[in-house]
C-alpha cells in the first residue's frame, strides 16, 4: 500500500514538473519585445512622453522625448496610448508574429477642447461697475485731439514762448549791423523815448504778451 502511494507521488511530481516546464515554454514563447514610435496623424511629428500601458499586463513605459518606446509584451495584450492633447488610441498585439519583437508606428490625432468663455471684471460688484461707468473720463477722439491742437491761441503761445531758430538768429544779426552801419558816425537814437515803441509796448502789456505760459493757462 505504501509502495502504490509513494508511486503515486512521484508520478503526479514529475507530471507537474512536465506541465509547469511546458507552461513556461508557452509563456515564453508569446513574449514579444514591443516597440515603435508616437507620431501626430496630420504632420507625422514625434509625440513626446506618451503613455504606453499594456492593460492584461498592467505594465508599460512612456516614450522618450523623440517619442520612441519599448517594453516585453505577450501576444494578444492590448496597449494603449495615452498623450495630453491627443485622443487615447489603443493596439492588440497580433497573436501571428512568428519572431520574438515587434514594430509599430502609433499615430495619435490632436484632441481639441472647445471651452466656454470667462469674461473677467474689474469690479467685484455691479454698483462698482455703475460708479465705475459713470466717472469714467471718454479720452478725446482724433478730431478733438486735432481741433485743440490747432486752436490760435495755444499756436500763438506756443510761438511766442518758442526759441529763435538760426533763420532768425541771423536776420537779427544783419538788422543790428545794418542799424550800426546807418547811424555810423551819429548818435544812435534809443528806443525809450520813442513815442510809437511806447505805444507798442503798451499795447503788448493789455494783450498780456509778458505774462508767462502758466499764468495764460490760468487766465484761459
Amino acid at each position: 500500500m505504501k509502495k502504490s502511494l509513494c508511486f503515486l507521488v512521484m508520478l503526479f511530481t514529475l507530471l507537474s514538473g512536465k506541465a509547469l516546464q511546458a507552461q513556461d515554454q508557452d509563456d515564453n514563447s508569446s513574449l514579444v519585445q514591443f516597440s515603435g514610435i508616437t507620431i501626430t496623424a496630420d504632420s507625422l511629428n514625434p509625440v513626446p512622453y506618451t503613455k504606453i500601458l499594456d492593460i492584461c499586463s498592467h505594465r508599460g513605459t512612456s516614450s522618450d522625448i523623440n517619442g520612441y518606446f519599448s517594453f516585453v509584451a505577450h501576444k494578444k495584450d492590448t496597449v494603449v496610448f495615452t498623450a495630453i492633447g491627443f485622443k487615447p488610441a489603443s493596439f492588440i498585439i497580433p497573436d501571428t508574429i512568428t519572431k520574438q519583437k515587434y514594430s509599430l508606428i502609433q499615430l495619435m490625432t490632436a484632441d481639441t477642447l472647445t471651452l466656454a468663455a470667462a469674461i473677467i471684471f474689474p469690479w467685484p460688484t455691479l454698483e462698482d461697475f455703475k460708479r465705475a461707468f459713470v466717472e469714467t473720463k471718454i479720452p478725446d477722439d482724433d478730431l478733438e485731439i486735432a481741433r485743440k491742437n490747432l486752436l490760435s491761441a495755444d499756436i500763438r503761445m506756443m510761438a511766442e514762448d518758442y526759441p529763435m531758430d538760426a533763420n532768425m538768429n541771423y536776420r537779427n544779426y544783419i538788422d543790428n549791423q545794418t542799424s550800426k552801419l546807418y547811424y555810423f558816425g551819429q548818435i544812435q537814437p534809443y528806443n525809450i523815448f520813442n513815442p510809437f515803441a511806447w505805444a507798442k509796448f503798451i499795447k503788448a502789456w493789455k494783450e498780456g504778451k509778458f505774462k508767462s505760459q502758466k499764468e495764460r493757462l490760468k487766465d484761459n
